[in-house]
């Protein structure tokens, strides 16, 4: 084939592909709404400004951040699952709605992997496991100890029955043999104040929530529950150096969009999400909530959410977890 007539092909194929093209340059075309299903100035929320912020230089829209709480983040990921598959309305979810939550109702106005498209995993936050100041033990091992011995005895607290810390002592149930009586409280800071006061003995709550307590010393903080040491506590050993293996519990907070958005568009989002992930400012406020960032594609987290709701599934039926 001689070049002239190569380049006239080329020139007939450019019509066929310049639709696509233009589509993806022209997205988005309007501001994108970011619904964040929790009450405004929590954790959801301030994850959700600050990377919207380079989001939205990215993208070259302007991102809206609307609160839709209620339903442990059920109701705000429903109005996400149920927009319009364009691109312009996402949810910055956290697992409890995505993982947790379809576990534990029989009934779910939306199913997270039929429903939604993941777009990237920004942000996972461990949990610390702390005990009450005059329990005695000096580190995990002692505690699972006094657990065996005393079948039954101890409490450990959590923000809420099927929250992120009810699991994370339910996991730890199962991974150390251990028999614990749940106290469920209506969200971390009340348990938190119990634990102070010893009126609960053991407490696995979410960085944030017990860092001050443990800097300043007025709470023993025996592991945390993450694949590798915090670097804000590098002496605290992760559960699983402490002999508990597989106890890795985490609250992550991530993008998705309604079902049916244009995989060129899911790109789109998730570059720009990540875009801001490698932002100095965003990155700063990130670590300080306590947690990992992540800043995965959207197959890679399609993948984790796929795993993760197995292993919260299990954690549900071997310990028999209902909602009241």
């Amino acid at each position: 084939m001689n070049i002239t007539r190569r380049a006239a092909i080329g020139a007939l194929a450019l019509p066929l592909a310049a639709p696509r093209l233009a589509r993806a340059q022209t997205f988005p075309d309007q501001p994108i709404r970011m619904i964040v299903p929790f009450a405004a100035g929590g954790p959801a929320d301030l994850i959700a400004r600050v990377t919207a912020r380079v989001m939205s230089e990215r993208l070259g829209k302007p991102i809206v951040v609307e609160a839709r709480a209620g339903a442990g983040g059920a109701i705000g990921v429903d109005a996400a699952a149920k927009a319009r598959p364009d691109g312009h309305t996402i949810v910055m979810a956290s697992s409890g709605a995505i993982v947790i939550l379809p576990h534990l109702q029989a009934s779910m106005p939306y199913d997270p992997q039929k429903d939604l498209a993941p777009i990237t995993q920004v942000l996972a936050v461990p949990q610390i496991i702390a005990i009450a100041p005059n329990l005695g033990p000096k580190n995990l091992a002692e505690l699972v100890a006094m657990a065996k011995a005393r079948p039954g005895a101890l409490s450990f607290g959590s923000a809420g029955v099927g929250s992120s810390l009810h699991m994370a002592g339910e996991l730890l149930k199962i991974r150390a043999g251990i028999d614990i009586v749940h106290i469920p409280y209506r969200g971390a800071a009340p348990a938190v104040t119990d634990l102070l006061a010893g009126r609960i003995q053991m407490l696995a709550a979410d960085v944030p929530a017990l860092l001050p307590h443990v800097q300043g010393g007025s709470v023993p903080a025996l592991a945390v529950t993450a694949e590798q040491r915090l670097g804000i506590l590098p002496n605290l050993p992760t559960a699983i150096e402490a002999g508990v293996p597989g106890m890795v519990s985490e609250t992550w907070y991530g993008l998705l969009g309604p079902s049916g958005i244009p995989a060129d568009r899911l790109r789109i989002l998730a570059e720009a999400a990540q875009a801001a992930l490698r932002d100095t400012q965003t990155r700063d406020a990130l670590i300080a909530q306590g947690g990992r960032i992540v800043g995965s594609n959207p197959e890679d987290f399609a993948n984790f959410i796929r795993q993760t709701s197995t292993t919260w599934g299990e954690v549900v039926r071997a310990n028999n977890i209902k909602l009241d």
